[in-house]
């Protein structure tokens, strides 16, 4: 399987081996760290995870593709979508986007809602990485006009005061450290890196009571238990870290998108090993072990875990739908007729537009969900697009 992967540069095979070093102190002082904190680290380590580090990781000299990198099609229907909301909140609608990437969303959307007259008050990134914080400003401010980027600013954690306004999250869900869980005669085990003398391996230790409530939770919900040998991931902290993110939003809408399924159908019997992907260099591979602060770790959305949290936060489920569907049904049609004289940019834009609908693109595999509190109308497009009855 390594075999087929590019293979990485001197100083990046020197820089995972930092990052190696200090996963191995942790357990040398700790024991064996549950999955979960290995991902973090590979992540979000300071200067050597995944995010920190200054690898270029979005667009087609990076690992993966995300919709924002596409183009401005994506950024700038859902900001169309949101425009009605921004509007209902008045003129002291923040925008809260968690993570921001390269910044592309932030620039497409502020510039269409400048067009539109309906700009947040203010426009915050909750970017935990230096480097991609760093990578954001240079964008945003080298292409917005003054008085827009102005309204740009960086959080390094989410508001703790009562405000109003949207979070919106691309592809953030998908990159929390998650849990791997497995099942050995009918009890739930949980999965650990631990060092040995030929590197890093995954083991399995018996769960705590927060992941084998969690588990027990949807084994309820699906109404009958896991077969021995079962392996997948689960978000026991998901509730929790909802409530750090939005449970101030006095008043506004939550808009989550990315890749994943329902619980009945996450937790299918053939989806024996979960839904972990590990990206390096446009290429897929199945061992988070390798090279660890180059390779992107992800687990797909249980949607149903998230309408379950977003609920329980007190907002009222505005709607569940794919991707395709929702965009289309938000005007994408329209961004791509303004250019019917240009034929170069329409044939781009027409591109564009099959890459973010199409069923075998992104159209279905990406979903979106949102929630909201004391809005009177909040995505009339999600909601006739809406699936939350598959939850």
């Amino acid at each position: 399987m390594h075999s087929r992967l590019p293979e990485p540069s001197a100083d990046e095979l020197a820089h995972s081996r930092d990052l190696v070093a200090l996963i191995r102190n942790e357990i040398a002082a700790n024991g064996p760290l549950p999955f979960s904190r290995y991902m973090m680290l590979a992540l979000y380590a300071p200067g050597l995870g995944y995010y920190s580090a200054g690898r270029t990781k979005f667009g087609a000299a990076g690992d993966f593709v995300t919709a924002p990198e596409l183009g401005a099609l994506y950024a700038r229907c859902i900001a169309r979508a949101l425009a009605p909301s921004l509007l209902e909140l008045g003129a002291t609608a923040d925008v809260l986007e968690l993570g921001g990437g390269s910044g592309a969303f932030a620039l497409a959307a502020l510039r269409e809602w400048q067009a539109l007259g309906v700009l947040p008050r203010r426009y915050l990134l909750l970017e935990p990485s230096a480097d991609l914080r760093a990578r954001q400003r240079a964008l945003l401010e080298g292409e917005l006009p003054t008085a827009v980027a102005a309204r740009v600013a960086w959080l390094d954690r989410p508001p703790q005061a009562s405000w109003q306004g949207i979070v919106f999250a691309n592809e953030v869900i998908d990159a929390l450290p998650t849990t791997r869980f497995a099942m050995r005669d009918g009890e739930v085990w949980e999965e650990h890196v631990d060092a040995g003398a030929s590197g890093l391996r995954r083991v399995d230790r018996p769960a705590d009571a927060l992941v084998a409530g969690a588990v027990r939770h949807v084994e309820r919900e699906l109404g009958e238990p896991f077969a021995d040998g079962y392996r997948s991931e689960i978000l026991p902290q998901l509730p929790y870290w909802l409530q750090a993110v939005a449970a101030p939003l006095e008043r506004g809408l939550v808009l989550f998108v990315d890749y994943g399924y329902p619980r009945r159908e996450y937790y299918l019997p053939e989806r024996s090993d979960g839904t972990l992907v590990c990206h390096y260099r446009h290429h897929a591979h199945a061992d988070p072990l390798h090279w660890p602060g180059l390779t992107d770790l992800t687990a797909f959305v249980d949607f149903t875990a998230l309408a379950e949290a977003g609920v329980g936060a007190g907002f009222d489920l505005v709607g569940y739908a794919p991707q395709g569907r929702f965009l289309l049904a938000s005007g994408l049609l329209d961004l791509v007729e303004e250019v019917a004289d240009d034929p170069l940019e329409h044939l781009r834009r027409v591109a564009e537009v099959k890459r973010l609908t199409l069923p075998g693109e992104m159209g279905e595999r990406f979903q979106l969900m949102a929630f909201a509190r004391g809005l009177d109308q909040a995505l009339p497009a999600l909601r006739a697009s809406d699936r939350s009855a598959r939850l």
